[in-house]
């Protein structure tokens, strides 16, 4: 989960950008370049295993080393056609440089979108696009997601992400209620991983939750 989706001017998200989704990643530490590049290689033949050619493939990026606290590296993105999946980054520490890993990601729905060349909002919110805003159906699909987890709305901690989410949210954007948006994102997320919470529950606390304000 992330608040750092790019929005338009309005405020909503742009197409491709979630507040939650499916990281995809390959996380490790590494001896040598070379194995960056084998990583790399390695990904691109996942990608063309998913239909994804690898002429239509580019990465591009800027070779400028970034440093935050002890950590230092170079972030190079890969997109399909026009479309950008995801970055791999090169860490390493900078007392000492030969400590080094890789970081690549992408997100699943973005890479199921550059597949199917669907419509964003209808990918992702399925029969209820259109059914209220983009920004409303995104802050119940990640309610669902942290309250399905436990993480109850709180004043402090991991809860305050959850009530923060819910802020959002007007009483006028759910007057018909949320059990059907909070049904169909708890299917979407207990194919990833099984929620700890049922959808009722969920759909209960989001609901008093606003009304609570």
């Amino acid at each position: 989960m992330r608040f750092t989706g790019q929005r338009t001017d309005s405020g909503e998200l742009r197409d491709g950008f979630l507040t939650s989704f499916v990281n995809v990643s390959c996380v490790q530490p590494i001896d040598d370049i070379e194995e960056y590049g084998a990583i790399l290689d390695g990904w691109l033949s996942i990608l063309s295993q998913l239909g994804f050619h690898a002429r239509h493939i580019s990465i591009y990026g800027r070779v400028m080393v970034w440093q935050r606290r002890q950590v230092q590296g170079i972030t190079l993105r890969f997109r399909h056609l026009d479309l950008t999946l995801g970055d791999i980054v090169l860490l390493w520490n900078a007392d000492n440089p030969q400590c080094m890993a890789v970081d690549l990601g992408a997100s699943l729905e973005r890479l199921a979108w550059a597949r199917t060349l669907q419509s964003w909002n209808e990918l992702i919110f399925g029969p209820l696009a259109g059914a209220a805003s983009p920004s409303t159906l995104d802050a119940l699909r990640t309610a669902t997601l942290l309250i399905g987890n436990g993480i109850m709305p709180a004043a402090r901690g991991a809860g305050g992400a959850t009530r923060r989410v819910l802020g959002t949210l007007t009483p006028e954007s759910i007057r018909l209620g949320v059990s059907a948006a909070v049904r169909s994102t708890h299917q979407y997320w207990t194919t990833i991983a099984a929620l700890a919470v049922p959808w009722p529950t969920i759909a209960t606390t989001i609901e008093q939750e606003i009304t609570r304000r």
